[in-house]
C-alpha cells in the first residue's frame, strides 16, 4: 500500500460498513480497512427465518466472500478506544490503527431495561448463535418432554418480533409431527408494552398486522409491561405467565463504544451528526448509530455508507460536498407464510402479493452487497430448509 493513499478504517461489517467499503475499494486513492467483531455480515431481515426451518447461509454472508478478489484488509477484532489527537482507532486486541478517515457503523445492542432475570433466562435471536439455541431449545422441549411448552411467549411487537410470531406457529406443528407427536393446541403469546404493534408504523397497519396474527393463533396483547423473569415463569402487568420458552425481540441501544468514547449523544443515545454524517472532523457515523429520521433500518444504513464513501470520493476530486436528505424507505413486514405487509407513504399492501414483494426486496437487497450471480444464489437460500435434528431431517426430505 502506498504511503500517499488516503487511509480508510471502517468499523462495522453491518450494512452501511460493507457498502462503504464497496463504494471506497474501486477507487486504487484508498486504503481501506474493514474491522468487524464477526467474519459474516448477519442479514437481520432473515434471521427469524434461520431461528425456525430455514437455512443458516439465508441470513449470513461471510465477509471474505464479499470482498473476493477486492483490495481491502478485512480484520476480525473490537473496537474499544479512539486517540484523536493521533487518529488512531484501538482495538481489544491493543492494536491501533491510522486513519484519515474514520467510518463507525458498529450497530446496536440488546437492551433489557433492568428487568430482573431476562438476560439469565430469555433467548434472542439478532445472531446465527442465538438462532440455533432457540431452535435446539425447541427440539429439545419437544423430544425431551413430549409436549409443547405451555406457552411461547415473544416480547416485544417489532418487525423481529412480528416476523417470528408468524411462522412459529407452523413451524412448531410441524417438529410436533415430524417426532410423530400426540398434536396439542400450542400457544404463542406476542407481548407488546406501547397501546399497539409496530408501534413506529401507521395504526392501520398495526391493525390488519394484528388481525393476521391472531388468524394464525397468535394471541396479541398490547400495554403489557414485562417485569421479570424466571426459569419458569414471565410476570407481565403483575400477573405470571408459565413459559420455559421466552424470546426477547423488544430492545436494542446504541453500541456502548460511543459513550466509553465521549462522543455527543442525542435522542435513544444515538450519535450526533451534520449534514455530512460526521460526528467530529474526519469521524462519520451511520446506520443505526447516527441520529437521523429513519436510522435503524437497513436500507438507511445502506444508504448511508454509500453517501460517505461517495463524498470521499468528491473531496479528493476537489469537488463540493452532497448534503445528506433522509430518505423513507418502504416498510415490508412478513406476519406468517405468504403474507406481508408493505408500507411506503399512503400506500398499502397486505398479504400473498406483499410476501411477493418482501421476496424481491430480499434479493435487491443481497444484490446491493453482491453482484447479481452471487445475490441470486444467496437468496435461493431462501426456499430450502435446514434442521440440525436428525429426525426432522428426514421427515422434511420425505
Amino acid at each position: 500500500m502506498s504511503l500517499n493513499k488516503n487511509k480508510v478504517v471502517i468499523v462495522g461489517g453491518g450494512f452501511g460498513g460493507i457498502k462503504a467499503a464497496l463504494g471506497l475499494i474501486e477507487d486504487q486513492r484508498f486504503d481501506v480497512t474493514l474491522i468487524s467483531d464477526s467474519s459474516e455480515l448477519r442479514y437481520y431481515p432473515t434471521l427469524y427465518h434461520s431461528a425456525t426451518n430455514g437455512l443458516r447461509a439465508n441470513s449470513s454472508i461471510p465477509l471474505k466472500v464479499i470482498f473476493t478478489n477486492k483490495n481491502i484488509n478485512l480484520v476480525k477484532d473490537t473496537a474499544t478506544g479512539l486517540d484523536r489527537k493521533n487518529k488512531e482507532l484501538i482495538t481489544a486486541s491493543g492494536k491501533k490503527y491510522p486513519y484519515d478517515d474514520l467510518i463507525l457503523g458498529l450497530g446496536v445492542v440488546t437492551n433489557y431495561f433492568n428487568i430482573p432475570g431476562l438476560d439469565k433466562y430469555s433467548f434472542s435471536i439478532k445472531t446465527q448463535e442465538e438462532a440455533a439455541r432457540l431452535k435446539k431449545h425447541f427440539h429439545q422441549q419437544l423430544t425431551n418432554d413430549h409436549r409443547p411448552d405451555l406457552n411461547y411467549v415473544i416480547v416485544g411487537a417489532g418487525p423481529t418480533g412480528i416476523e417470528l410470531a408468524g411462522v412459529l406457529p407452523s413451524y412448531l406443528k410441524q417438529i410436533t409431527k415430524n417426532h410423530h407427536l400426540p398434536p396439542k393446541k400450542i400457544h404463542i403469546d406476542l407481548i407488546e408494552a406501547a397501546p399497539k404493534l409496530l408501534p413506529r408504523l401507521p395504526k392501520d397497519t398495526s391493525r390488519m398486522i394484528g388481525r393476521q396474527l391472531r388468524r394464525l393463533g397468535v394471541k396479541v396483547y398490547t400495554n403489557s409491561i414485562v417485569q421479570g423473569e424466571t426459569a419458569d415463569q414471565l410476570m407481565v402487568n403483575g400477573k405470571p405467565i408459565n413459559s420455559h420458552t421466552v424470546i426477547w425481540t423488544a430492545g436494542v441501544t446504541n453500541n456502548p463504544f460511543f459513550s466509553a468514547n465521549d462522543f455527543s449523544l442525542m435522542n435513544r443515545g444515538k450519535v450526533a451528526v451534520d449534514v455530512y454524517l460526521q460526528a467530529e472532523n474526519n469521524i462519520y457515523v451511520i446506520g443505526d448509530n447516527a441520529n437521523t429520521p429513519y436510522s435503524g433500518l437497513a436500507q438507511t444504513a445502506l444508504r448511508d455508507g454509500a453517501f460517505v464513501a461517495n463524498n470521499l470520493i468528491r473531496q479528493l476530486d476537489n469537488k463540493r460536498l452532497k448534503s445528506y436528505r433522509p430518505h423513507q424507505p418502504i416498510t415490508i413486514i412478513p406476519a406468517g407464510p405468504h403474507w406481508a405487509a408493505v408500507i411506503k407513504g399512503n400506500i398499502r399492501i397486505y398479504g400473498r402479493l406483499g410476501w411477493a414483494l418482501r421476496e424481491a426486496a430480499d434479493l435487491v437487497g443481497f444484490h446491493d452487497l453482491e453482484p447479481w450471480n452471487k445475490a441470486t444464489l444467496q437468496w435461493l437460500t431462501e426456499f430450502d430448509e435446514q434442521d440440525d435434528c436428525p429426525v426432522c431431517a428426514i421427515n422434511t426430505r420425505q
